[in-house]
């Protein structure tokens, strides 16, 4: 039975949104990170906020927990706002973890498609690129923020042409087991 691990469809719009995420970020680097770190601020306020007003709405168990977590949500949108920098950096690292946790359990699904696919291997890239591109990020965090963004944008274009890649293949063995669906159905 066919167990994908993605669907076609879904590759397809990660593929597009790691290419325009690429090419965003090498073409308007300081821009980039500068939104990410603005993004990330006004993330943090608003949902800090959002916990303070439902913590002082409820009268219920937890409610303390809720409050800490709004606390927590508005200083670090603030300090965000405050000292940028450190907040690029911070992020760098985050980026640099997600890319390798990232990386990991896309070489674990390139394992998988190997029963269902050729050409599993584009997967297998992605993911040792992913894992690449975290640990380079961690071993020079401050070898300057734009150079991170620029590097961010070279992984964004070839893991998403990877993904899209991957998708013709996945989409050929999701075509091949529907056709004999639709022919049972008739």
């Amino acid at each position: 039975m066919w167990s994908p691990v993605m669907s076609s469809r879904s590759l397809v719009i990660r593929g597009i949104a790691a290419l325009v995420f690429g090419a965003i970020a090498l073409l308007l680097p300081a821009e980039m990170l500068l939104g990410l770190v603005i993004l990330f601020g006004a993330y943090a306020l608003v949902t800090g906020v959002s916990a303070l007003i439902a913590a002082m709405k409820r009268n219920v168990d937890g409610r303390g927990w809720l409050l800490i977590e709004g606390l927590a949500g508005v200083a670090a949108g603030l300090i965000t706002f405050v000292w940028p920098g450190l907040t690029a950096l911070s992020l760098t690292y985050i980026i640099a973890a997600w890319a390798v946790v990232t990386g990991v359990l896309e070489i674990a699904g390139s394992i998988r498609l190997r029963r269902y696919i050729r050409n599993e291997w584009m997967y297998l890239v992605g993911g040792a690129l992913s894992v690449i591109f975290g640990v380079l990020v961690m071993m020079r965090p401050l070898a300057g923020a734009i150079a991170i963004t620029w590097l961010l944008g070279v992984y964004g274009i070839l893991f998403g042409a990877l993904l899209l890649a991957l998708s013709g293949q996945v989409r050929q063995v999701e075509r091949s087991i529907a056709g004999p669906r639709l022919h049972r159905a008739a």
